[in-house]
């Protein structure tokens, strides 16, 4: 069950309106790396974690407040909006300063969401449930919400650098707060889950499963081999060796094709000479 309150997690106002920033914010609300995606992950995982109460715990109290993240930017988006189509333009035929800020304005804020916010990114693209990751492993998906908080910290730094307005810079720099406590609990609970489980995603794969051989080998397919020392003679973090192989050897046999039946009206093969 959820409820809604009406304040705000935390500030959302700006100094002035900027319909430039508002469309740079929308990357934040609804790209692949937004509040929207993290959102719905951490909901997903947590409704899917079966018999860890801990971590489900821990994914549903992030997800929610999450939830309010979302409210925050589209709230900031909006007043960032207010009155951008009319006076705005108005005043770009006296200050080109303005009429480049407002040439790079998204249309779609005037046209289909009124000024308001909307579940896209930032060149209004529609947010997609393709950019979140629940696998019922929590494990792989502690790890993907780490990359997650990562690339989303790194989004709002760079943000953070595109505007002088104080109270934009004041929400940026909660979330920027907010997506650092985040690494750090996901890290956190992936140290407890390797050690249970192990190192490697699933744990559970018998031994036997692999091909031992080529377990702890790094193959150089590209020319160099400055990737040499970050592995050669190392021990990786199972515990086993490292291994570096120079110029690695084809394992197995050319392949030879049957040809296709008559009825695929496939290209023949040619002959052999």
């Amino acid at each position: 069950m959820f409820s809604h309150k009406k304040e705000l997690q935390y500030h959302a106002t700006p100094e002035k309106p900027d319909a430039l920033m508002a469309r740079r914010l929308q990357e934040i609300l609804g790209g692949q790396w937004g509040e929207m995606s993290v959102m719905n992950m951490y909901l997903f995982q947590g409704w899917n974690a079966r018999g860890n109460e801990k971590y489900k715990d821990l994914l549903l109290d992030t997800a929610t407040e999450e939830i309010g993240h979302v409210e925050m930017i589209a709230t900031m988006i909006s007043q960032l909006l207010d009155k951008a189509p009319l006076s705005a333009q108005e005043e770009a035929v006296k200050d080109p300063a303005i009429a480049a800020v407002m040439g790079g304005m998204n249309p779609q804020h005037a046209i289909v969401t009124g000024l308001g916010a909307a579940p896209r990114d930032s060149n209004g693209n529609p947010w997609t449930s393709n950019y979140i990751v629940s696998s019922g492993n929590i494990l792989a998906d502690m790890r993907m919400n780490v990359t997650a908080e990562s690339q989303g910290r790194l989004q709002v730094a760079r943000l953070y650098e595109m505007t002088e307005d104080k109270g934009i810079r004041d929400m940026l720099g909660f979330l920027l707060a907010r997506d650092k406590q985040h690494q750090l609990q996901w890290i956190q609970a992936i140290k407890e889950l390797e050690e249970k489980e192990g190192i490697v995603v699933p744990g559970s794969v018998p031994e036997s499963y692999e091909v031992s051989d080529v377990t702890h080998t790094l193959y150089n397919f590209s020319e160099g081999e400055d990737s040499k020392p970050l592995v050669d003679g190392k021990e990786a973090a199972d515990g086993n060796t490292f291994n570096y192989i120079k110029n690695p050897q084809a394992m197995a046999e050319k392949p030879v094709l049957k040809t296709p039946p008559a009825e695929m009206h496939s290209t023949p093969p040619e002959e052999a000479k």
